[in-house]
């Protein structure tokens, strides 16, 4: 009883230490993505507390952080620039709207069918996007620091790294990130040491949020300007959110529920708008501070949220004289904790289809954005799946008296029809001959539409063809081979074509 009592308060403790942490370090990203949307700071720390408190009350990943993205913000400030904030709040409700259908349709386990070379690209070019994130704090008045600055700043950042790295190897009762953070804090401070403070990018005191209806007209007119920025935000959120759960699942062993995430992340998101924040979802560099720090349940992230209010309320003049470079250092940290470096070991031991799609994800998440990349990366594996399965067609030739048997073997689909059409010999094939497909399986229009043709091919020849063993579906679709078909119930196999007209 005493065991178990002490094993749940260890985890209450854990989970409030690397809320903190956690907390600490979304506020400078809350206030970079707000600047990168082009609305106050304001509006991006109320999207990081809201969003990420409603999640982790209702969404289905435990230690999953979420807040204001990077991903959604650059998506959000054309609409910002062209229409102003009121129309973004409105986006941004109906970017939930979409989010809570899409989980209630149970859409969510299609995650799944990401392929490993996909997500290995999304996580690598994540921690990319997240190290190229930071490079701007080594900046002051829109120029690179130089002397004392930069190596001061160099130096809290290397320190903050050796905390977190060191510290764990002799105790992990504190999360190291928030011994960082309250260390060199101090450090700075008593000493009087001049670097960049959160408070030189931005005042992050405020009220709580309150209700406010975006103030937009409401017709048809508006809705269509809204709509595509919602349908885009929607899914580089849901994206975003459902790899990032993959990913923990994999870090914890366990499994989150994609639909739940789905849900809770629309939820957080209607919330959002109606409140004045830019909404958000899950961020994969907070999720991973808090996992390494003893965050896995959803705790954490309640505490992180609440913390963070506490900051915008009561604690702001503190929070503002944390040194940059230590929420830099502990964001390099997950850069490195992020970054699958076991990907390069793969280099000559998976397939170069694979490699490929893991290295052209990564590229083009870091230069556009990850909803793009991982529909690029999908799309990529499939047509280079189809090309592979394409070379697999192929037929075994054997006679029959003084015909001549093709028993074809392999799918016959779209991209295999130009293979398939290869395999015959019509000019110099006998009078007679059979073409068995009991060994292949017809896949697509495509494909029927590659048997009428050869059969027609024959029949010009003069040439008599007989076909065997195609499934009721197939005899149904096809047109000029219809009437050559051998019907055998017993021995005929029974598939589904993918084919409009069977749908009619």
């Amino acid at each position: 009883m005493f065991a178990l009592y002490y094993k749940h308060a260890t985890g209450v403790k854990d989970d409030v230490l690397s809320g903190l942490t956690v907390a600490l370090a979304l506020v400078p990203e809350a206030v970079a993505f707000a600047f990168v949307a082009g609305v106050h700071p304001l509006v991006g720390l109320y999207a990081a507390f809201m969003v990420g408190l409603i999640t982790s009350l209702i969404g289905g990943r435990p230690g999953m952080i979420s807040g204001a993205t990077g991903s959604m913000a650059v998506v959000m400030v054309a609409l910002v620039a062209q229409h102003g904030v009121e129309y973004l709040f409105a986006t941004v409700v109906l970017t939930g709207i979409l989010q809570i259908i899409f989980g209630t349709l149970k859409f969510g386990k299609f995650i799944r069918m990401v392929p490993y070379p996909v997500m290995l690209g999304f996580v690598n070019g994540l921690a990319i996007v997240i190290f190229l994130a930071q490079l701007p704090q080594f900046k002051t008045d829109g120029a690179w620091m130089q002397g004392g600055d930069l190596y001061l700043m160099l130096a809290l950042v290397l320190g903050t790294m050796a905390t977190m790295y060191i510290l764990p190897k002799f105790t992990r009762a504190v999360p190291a990130g928030l011994v960082a953070i309250v260390g060199l804090s101090c450090v700075v401070v008593f000493s009087g040491l001049d670097t960049k403070t959160v408070g030189d990018i931005a005042h992050i005191g405020g009220d709580l949020p309150s209700f406010h209806i975006p103030d937009l007209p409401i017709n048809f007119e508006t809705l269509w300007v809204i709509l595509p920025y919602a349908f885009v935000l929607a899914g580089v959120g849901l994206i975003e959110s459902l790899l990032t759960m993959s990913v923990i699942d994999e870090m914890t062993h366990t499994r989150g529920q994609g639909n739940r995430v789905s849900i809770g992340q629309g939820t957080a998101n209607v919330v959002s708008g109606f409140f004045g924040s830019m909404g958000g979802c899950a961020m994969i560099g907070q999720s991973m501070i808090n996992i390494s720090s003893g965050g896995l349940r959803n705790l954490s992230g309640i505490a992180a949220s609440l913390f963070l209010l506490s900051f915008i309320l009561f604690a702001n003049e503190l929070i503002e004289m944390i040194p940059v470079a230590v929420l830099v250092g502990i964001m390099f940290m997950v850069v490195i904790g992020t970054f699958e470096w076991g990907s390069f070991n793969l280099i000559n031991k998976i397939p170069r289809e694979d490699l490929f799609v893991g290295i052209l994800v990564t590229t083009v998440t870091v230069f556009t954005d990850l909803a793009t990349a991982v529909i690029i990366g999908v799309i990529a594996t499939a047509l280079m799946f189809a090309w592979k399965q394409a070379k697999h067609i192929h037929a075994v030739v054997t006679l029959e008296n003084e015909t001549k048997v093709y028993t074809v073997y392999g799918p016959l689909f779209f991209a295999s029809i130009h293979r398939f059409n290869q395999l015959f010999d019509i000019q110099k094939d006998p009078h007679h001959i059979i073409i068995d497909f009991a060994q292949s399986r017809v896949a697509d229009h495509s494909a029927i539409e590659a048997i009428d043709g050869l059969a027609e091919k024959y029949s010009e020849a003069g040439k008599n063809l007989q076909i065997r063993h195609l499934s009721k579906e197939c005899r149904q679709l096809l047109k000029t081979a219809g009437d050559l078909v051998e019907v055998n119930i017993q021995e005929d196999p029974n598939y589904h074509v993918a084919d409009d007209r069977l749908a009619k």
